[in-house]
């Protein structure tokens, strides 16, 4: 099969939409199909084998200035008629991914688009309110231009569901344990993580520093914890420097962005995965810490109840709440048999969500997409003015 991917991030950033997509390119690769990736930005030239088109992009200055915001460009048009793709996935359209979506339909494409990043939430977060309810209707607007529409966890589903989008279904979670597990602890990493401390009871952050993850919360929760308890966080972000500033005075260690081995050695070093964030729509970094057996203490919102089981990977507390995230960690420290069960269960649960499955159920819903697609297919009679010309049908 041919796809033609449409992201609004990739390499060299990372985060979890960055770092799905990297799982799922190398099983699509394993699996004999054929990607052509169009990212913003400056994307390597190619990823698992496939070709990855750089297009012209711009800084989302100043809300959020490590965001590049996509522009169509005629490369875009000229490597599709090239390519010539079965089907069409759009990545979290708003932007670039969103004139892919336009791209597909103005040459009779099948399409998938999946739903990554509860955007309009954002908008909320960095102070632009008065584009929240244009950005959701437009997101709507655009992911009900595809045939079917992947969500990452159960909650996400219902959430689109209620903004009005249709042909919704579930892409399932995925986590890499063959990188992250618990033999990754490393005695070396737990002195650096704890400053020097490797005794001390060790809190761990990863993922971006931003408005939106609801950091601050960790501030009461360091204030909160026993004594000779450190707090860890690992990543970058815009916040970085005012989150370094907040913390002043606390036994907290930033440790700037990670990734790879070291990355598996931080994991799995620490007694206790701290995840404040409201507006996940799964939470990656939690199922990598499952996997690496250390229990996760998150926030009860979004994807997160479907990523965390309460009680079998870790313990979930109220929203924003560092009064009962203080005491769902505290709980945690104080009872070494709670933190082996739950570090046992999330283990255990996080072995049984291959890349390999969910990415066989990526290839089932473009084959989906592609039958809803060509069932009964009378050609359109609008087009979206788009650069290229309508092409015919992919055999």
């Amino acid at each position: 099969m041919r796809i033609a991917l449409f992201t609004e991030v990739f390499l060299p950033k990372i985060d979890g939409v960055v770092t799905r997509l990297m799982g799922t390119l190398d099983h699509l690769a394993d699996m004999g199909h054929e990607v052509v990736v169009f990212a913003p930005g400056h994307p390597p030239a190619r990823y698992a084998g496939f070709r990855v088109v750089p297009v012209r992009s711009v800084s989302f200055k100043p809300w959020y200035p490590e965001l590049r915001v996509g522009l169509p460009t005629s490369n875009i048009a000229k490597t599709m008629e090239r390519f010539h793709p079965h089907v069409v996935h759009a990545v979290n359209p708003i932007w670039l991914a969103a004139y892919g979506t336009m791209s597909s339909k103005r040459r009779d494409l099948p399409m998938l688009a999946s739903f990554h990043t509860n955007v309009p939430e954002y908008t909320q977060r960095l102070g632009l309110e008065w584009i929240t309810d244009t950005t959701e209707r437009w997101i709507t607007w655009i992911h009900n231009l595809a045939e079917v529409n992947l969500c990452t966890s159960q909650p996400m589903i219902e959430q689109a569901a209620a903004a009005g989008i249709k042909n919704l279904d579930l892409w399932p979670r995925a986590v890499d344990t063959q990188t992250y597990h618990p033999g990754n602890y490393s005695q070396r990493m737990r002195e650096r993580l704890t400053d020097g401390h490797p005794e001390d009871r060790l809190l761990v952050y990863v993922g971006r520093m931003s408005k939106e993850k609801d950091l601050d919360v960790l501030r009461g929760v360091i204030a909160r914890a026993p004594k000779g308890t450190r707090l860890a966080m690992v990543g970058s972000g815009p916040h970085l420097k005012q989150l370094e500033a907040e913390f002043a005075g606390t036994p907290t260690l930033f440790t700037g962005y990670m990734s790879g081995q070291e990355l598996a050695e931080a994991y799995a070093s620490a007694d206790v995965f701290v995840f404040p964030s409201t507006t996940e729509t799964l939470g990656l970094v939690a199922l990598e810490s499952m996997a690496s057996g250390v229990p996760v203490v998150a926030a009860r919102a979004g994807g997160i109840p479907f990523a965390v089981p309460d009680g079998v990977g870790g313990l979930l507390c109220e929203p924003h709440s560092s009064e009962d995230m203080s005491a769902q960690v505290n709980r945690l420290l104080a009872d070494e048999s709670l933190r082996s069960a739950l570090a046992a269960g999330g283990q255990a649960e996080m072995e049984q969500h291959s890349w390999r499955a969910a990415t066989e159920k990526l290839v089932e819903s473009y084959e989906l997409a592609i039958e809803r697609h060509w069932s009964d297919y009378v050609p359109p009679r609008w087009r979206i003015k788009t650069f290229g010309r309508p092409m015919p049908r992919a055999t």
